[in-house]
């Protein structure tokens, strides 16, 4: 499973890089021509703007944009949570099921593969639940950075500030907010008690801040929130601060030694554990 994370994740960052090598410097408007253009980043300019002239800042609208993506795609990420908090409590049958089929050859694998299949169906456990909205997201994600960058290279269009940070330059500072965000977020999931997962805790962090400090602070400010509205999830859903209690197995009674008695040779009368005598 961590595999196919760190390979998913990998991907996402090349994309994410790759895209920015097309238009991303070029002035962006209603008029643009392309898929990517009249589809995705025209509609989220467009709809960034709006929020704009309702808040009265880009930093504002894109926070409103941000949880607006957030509560349209939420259904799917509860499904995703659901299924993970399913998978966890599943680890003890599936742990089973591996020492139930230890060999290697095709029949064995086949009846473990199918006896698996019917347990996440019985959990409730959908092994795709967890790469769906990071696909559904990447799209998003890539178009949020067009739109910004080419909304920085819109004469008509100046970004302006929220709070300290300039949205069309690069925050050192909210690219390591974004990152704990993102650690937060982990932590409070099925990350920490996945062992399969806790690669992912270390590792999104350090890639969210070593893409923060380089990308504009509009992108970032979009993880911080992003990552906030997941924190809320996770805390309605995991309830982190409700630890499950460890239970200590209670130590086992050693079973009184019955004692033989003594044999002695000599032909001495000895006491036995009954309280006879034995000559």
């Amino acid at each position: 499973m961590n595999k196919r994370l760190l390979l998913l994740v990998s991907l996402a960052a090349v994309a994410l890089l790759l895209s920015g090598c097309t238009e991303y410097n070029q002035p962006i408007s209603e008029s643009s021509e392309g898929f990517w253009n009249e589809f995705i980043v025209w509609p989220l300019v467009a709809t960034i703007t709006y929020f704009k002239e309702l808040l009265g800042t880009y930093g504002f609208a894109i926070i409103a944009v941000t949880i607006v993506i957030r509560l349209v795609l939420l259904p799917l990420m509860i499904k995703q949570a659901r299924s993970s908090k399913s998978m966890q409590q599943a680890q003890p049958a599936l742990k089973a099921l591996k020492e139930k089929y230890p060999s290697k050859d095709a029949v064995t694998q086949q009846k473990y593969q199918q006896e698996m299949m019917a347990l996440f169906k019985e959990k409730g456990v959908n092994p795709m639940a967890g790469c769906l909205p990071v696909l559904i997201q990447m799209p998003i994600l890539i178009g949020f950075y067009h739109a910004i960058s080419r909304m920085n290279n819109t004469p008509s269009i100046d970004l302006g500030s929220f709070l300290i940070f300039p949205l069309a330059e690069a925050s050192i500072i909210l690219a390591i907010i974004a990152g704990i965000m993102q650690f937060i977020v982990l932590y409070t999931g099925p990350a920490m008690d996945n062992p399969q997962m806790k690669v992912m805790m270390y590792f999104m962090p350090i890639m969210i801040i070593g893409f923060g400090v380089v990308l504009p602070a509009a992108l970032t400010l979009y993880w911080v929130v992003g990552n906030i509205v997941s924190l809320l999830q996770n805390l309605a859903i995991y309830r982190p601060w409700e630890k499950k209690e460890v239970v200590t197995a209670e130590p086992v009674q050693k079973q009184p030694v019955r004692k033989q008695p003594v044999q002695v040779k000599s032909g001495k009368p000895v006491k036995t554990k009954a309280g006879g005598v034995k000559k």
